[in-house]
């Protein structure tokens, strides 16, 4: 018997597909809105409904919500690459904040009422102090986290004025893949250290650029924290499990594993895990990035019956040299 039913938006990307896949292994009917920009249709599992429309068309979202009863939205619609919403922050705000903002207000017209926010830990900017919790300042230095901050300030105002809960919960390094084999970041020109060392594994890349070595980190290079994105999803899960438990409730979490590596060390285990040294070109420091990010899980240990099942380096490394090489073979 189905739970009922959540609309994830962006469900034909990396972590929503992820998350499709959790909801649906859960018991949850699925209906997945995506303009397919970024996402792709094959990655959507077969027994959830795709509508192709963006977040903003009020009418494609409201009558899929009314169509099928939506109990509660997964946004995870968006644009994520650090380094462009410093060149292009006009895009970000666009398309995070502005189109979130319109999400919103066809779930609160619809009577949805529990929303779970994808949102960052780029909302931290260059973090004072190491881990850094969820009451930490929130000063971001790029558009990307700032846009993303501003849609957790709708979602709390509107939690205040409507009848609906949210959760924030603050991604750090999403990596890996479906153990099983069923998705994965198939998203071309990906700038996510792993995927981008994964591609240069398989031969898709000659090299892995190495954006700064000056950093004030044990080996010079830029430190995080690296989450299973199969572990990420299965937050979403019990995210979505403890608004519907306490409804005048609102949520903001870390989702991370609460320590870091740095990017020689995470391209040490590729080199491990392939037995080939890939080709490292060192350059200068990316606009926007920080020195070092890792999060306190503390809150979402001690609040969701969430723990990590794949904290493991190499695994996360594997799962998504799995999935390269299946992308590989599809041509």
């Amino acid at each position: 018997m189905s739970k009922g039913t959540v609309l994830v938006t962006g469900g034909a990307g990396y972590i929503g597909s992820h998350a499709v896949l959790a909801l649906l292994d859960t018991g949850w009917d699925v209906v997945v809105i995506d303009n397919l920009t970024t996402g792709f249709d094959w990655a959507v599992d077969k027994r959830a409904t795709l509508v192709r429309a963006n977040i903003e068309d009020d009418d494609a979202v409201r009558g899929a919500m009314r169509e099928h009863d939506v109990v509660a939205v997964m946004h995870f619609a968006g644009s994520i690459v650090v380094p462009e919403s410093v060149t292009d922050p006009l895009k970000y705000y666009r398309n995070n904040t502005v189109a979130s903002r319109a999400l919103i207000e066809s779930a609160v017209v619809s009577g949805v009422k529990h929303f779970i926010f994808s949102s960052t830990a780029a909302t931290y900017g260059n973090a004072e102090k190491i881990p850094v919790a969820e009451d930490d300042p929130t000063i971001p230095i790029n558009p990307y986290g700032t846009s993303k901050l501003m849609t957790e300030a709708m979602l709390r105002d509107v939690a205040a004025a409507h009848p609906m809960n949210y959760c924030a919960l603050r991604y750090f390094n999403v990596a890996g893949a479906d153990p099983q084999g069923r998705t994965g970041q198939s998203t071309a020109g990906a700038t996510h250290l792993i995927k981008v060392a994964v591609e240069a594994a398989t031969g898709k890349r000659d090299h892995v650029s190495v954006f700064g070595t000056d950093f004030p980190t044990p080996d010079g290079t830029g430190v995080r924290d690296y989450i299973h994105v199969s572990d990420l999803a299965a937050a979403h899960v019990h995210a979505l499990d403890r608004l519907i438990a306490e409804p005048t409730e609102s949520l903001t979490m870390n989702a991370g594993y609460g320590h870091g590596y740095s990017v020689m060390q995470v391209l040490d285990a590729v080199d491990r895990v392939t037995n080939h040294e890939i080709k490292r070109v060192i350059g200068p420091r990316r606009l926007g990035d920080s020195a070092e990010l890792v999060s306190d899980n503390r809150r979402i240990l001690a609040t969701l019956p969430w723990r990590p099942q794949h904290d493991d380096l190499d695994q996360i490394v594997r799962d998504a040299l799995a999935w390269e090489r299946k992308l590989a073979e599809r041509g």
